[in-house]
């Protein structure tokens, strides 16, 4: 497995870039983010890769952190998404920025990547709940994730994501699930 790899920056064809380690040009596919903060052409560029290898070709993908082929790993993993969707996603949001959708189950902000569509959105939310991030809600327990249950309620009988967030603040801490949803749904039928 190629986990990084260090050379010299020759071309910048998105989706591709080419690096020349020790007189061997690797064409990388990076996501659109990797891409803009590359350094200039001749320059020493670094990448963190993941190499997908199948039947009919041997695939090497770059990200600028660790952090970002992380998420790769796991949105690949995903049932119906693949590298060039993953590319997509890593390319309309940061890594950071997609643990946070997935946390706080934000259909819309997934899909509004190109090629991702509510049902694949759905997918992405419901299998990377947990996954990504460094512990995605639950480093307060129980109240927390009582919260998420919550808000997922609210979701789910479809109040919008600004609707339910706002009926989340007003309950108090440490309610039970059942109650908080009953005293959010009264929430919201009185706003």
């Amino acid at each position: 497995m190629i986990g990084r790899i260090t050379g010299t920056l020759l071309e910048k064809t998105p989706p591709t870039v080419c690096i020349d380690v020790g007189g061997v040009g690797y064409e990388i596919d990076v996501p659109m983010s990797t891409l803009y903060n590359l350094p200039e052409m001749g320059a020493q560029a670094t990448l963190y890769t993941h190499l997908a290898v199948r039947e009919d070709a041997h695939t090497l993908y770059g990200f600028s952190s660790a952090q970002e082929r992380s998420t790769f790993r796991a949105l690949i993993k995903v049932t119906g998404i693949g590298a060039r969707t993953a590319l997509a996603v890593l390319s309309g949001m940061t890594a950071d920025e997609l643990a946070s959708a997935i946390t706080q189950q934000e259909t819309g902000r997934l899909t509004r990547v190109p090629g991702i569509g509510k049902k694949t959105a759905e997918r992405l939310l419901l299998e990377l709940r947990g996954k990504l991030g460094p512990d995605l809600g639950t480093t307060t327990g129980g109240a927390l994730s009582g919260r998420d249950d919550i808000l997922n309620a609210l979701l789910s009988l479809g109040y919008s994501q600004n609707e339910s967030q706002s009926a989340l603040k007003s309950l108090p801490e440490g309610v039970e699930v059942a109650e908080g949803i009953r005293l959010a749904l009264k929430s919201l039928a009185r706003g």
